[in-house]
This record gives structure tokens, sequence and C-alpha cells, in this order.
């Protein structure tokens, strides 16, 4: 696990784009995991600025959300699909097939999850899988007690969760109890792992993810067990980390490290 800590939540949204246009210049039909929320905004932009500026292409990239609330279809507002549609899909050149956002309006939740699961291993699984944390340190919405061997699957949202959420909504009572979600044992069998986090209200869930022990109760400590993760943290998300001089130490040192 690599921590990298960035001055700004403008150099996060930087340092994590950059990550992504390395996976496609290495391997232009990647497949990308995606997360929403505010935190990856920043970082959508940054990659929509790359491909109009820079031609950065996504026209063989096939793309997997992790996430939608049960119960709001595609054109709602406060959809998953309606959101990354409107702050990424619709600016870059990723052909609508290659397309995937789980279904709020699925006749067999059952076995639309088990599709999910069956069409990420059809595209090769994952390449890099993009991730936010939430404020109780949850990854997509897997909420505290989630099994870390979870796959996707119907979930039901925290209180906290539905607080957190309904900023977003006209009211409280409008946000979704439930949601679709990649389960952590999906989101850790990606390639790569790049989690997100910005300000001082994520720096609890930080430090418990990072420095914590391994637990379902923060299910973003799972990353600690993949091989190859970052977490892309401005400085207020980095604030209570206990061995902050270490990890500015490593990416001092990182250049002059041996095989790279």
């Amino acid at each position: 696990m690599e921590v990298v800590i960035c001055k700004t939540y403008e150099d996060v949204s930087r340092a994590a784009a950059q990550v992504v246009a390395e996976t496609l210049n290495e391997k232009p039909d990647a497949v990308l995991g995606l997360a929403t929320g505010s935190t990856p905004l920043g970082l959508y932009k940054e990659l929509i600025r790359m491909h109009t500026e820079e031609g950065l292409d996504f026209s063989h990239v096939t793309t997997f959300n992790l996430d939608e609330y049960v119960g709001l279809p595609h054109d709602h507002p406060q959809s998953y699909y309606y959101f990354m549609w409107e702050n990424l899909f619709k600016h870059i050149n990723v052909p609508v097939e290659n397309i995937h956002v789980p279904s709020g309006t699925a006749n067999n939740y059952k076995a639309f999850c088990q599709w999910y699961e069956d069409q990420i291993d059809e595209y090769g699984g994952i390449d890099l899988q993009v991730l936010g944390i939430g404020s109780d340190g949850h990854i997509a919405f897997n909420e505290p007690s989630s099994s870390l061997m979870s796959r996707t699957r119907l979930k039901t949202l925290t209180e906290q969760t539905i607080n957190d959420n309904a900023r977003f909504f006209d009211k409280k009572e409008d946000v979704p109890v439930y949601s679709i979600t990649m389960g952590v044992g999906t989101i850790l069998d990606a390639e790569r792992l790049i989690l997100l986090a910005n300000g001082e209200g994520k720096a609890d869930a930080v430090v418990a993810a990072i420095e914590g022990p391994v637990s379902s109760m923060i299910t973003a400590s799972a990353l600690q067990l993949h091989p190859d993760s970052i977490f892309f943290l401005d400085e207020p998300a980095a604030g209570k980390l206990q061995m902050r001089d270490y990890y500015d130490w490593i990416q001092k040192k990182k250049p002059g490290a041996p095989g790279t």
C-alpha cells in the first residue's frame, strides 16, 4: 500500500488522473472501475481536460461503476448513471455500449448482481479501480460489518450514509435505503486500486483504513491486503496519520529506489 499526500484537492485529482492516463497509455482497452460522489469530481474534470487538450483516448475503454441506488432509474438526477453521464461520459469518447452501471430498477436483483459479476469476468477483470471513502470508512456501499469477501449484492445503507448523502436530495426522506454495490472481494480482485480522499471530515476514516487493523467495520482497510493500492490524500485528510513523516520520506526516496 502506498500513501501519497498532496497539498490540495486539485493536486490529488491531478495525481490520480496521471495514474489513469498511464494505465490507458499502457493498455488502451483497459477496464476501469469508477466511483461516484463529490470526491472523484476533480479527477473526472482532469480526465476530461486531458481528453480534450492532450488527446487521452477512451475509445477502447470499458467501465464498470461501483454502485447505484435501488429505485432510481438512469434518468433520475440523483442516480449514479446520471451522475457519471453528466460529469464524465458525455465529455469523453468512451463507447456507450462499453459503459456498465448497476441497475437500480432490476426485476431480479440477485440475478442482476450475478450478471454484473459475470460481465466483469467476461471483460477480463478490472485493471484500475477508482475509490472514494465514506466518513465511516466504507468503500462503495460496503457499509461497516460488510464481509471482506463479499461480491456484488443488494445492501441496506446505514443511517450515517443516508445522512451524509442527504445533501444531494431535496430532503433526507428521499435518499434510498437500499443500493446495489460491488463487494469488497470484487473490488480487491482489481489489478490496481487508487483511493482518493480530501477534507478534514475524512481524516478519521483515512487513519483507520491505513494505520488501523484490517476490519469489516472499516471496509477501506481491506486495501491493506492488496498488492498494488495507492491512497491519494490532501493535507486535511492526512491530518491524523501517525506515520506521516515516513510516508513523505518514502515519496522523497522513491525515484532512487532499486528497480525504478
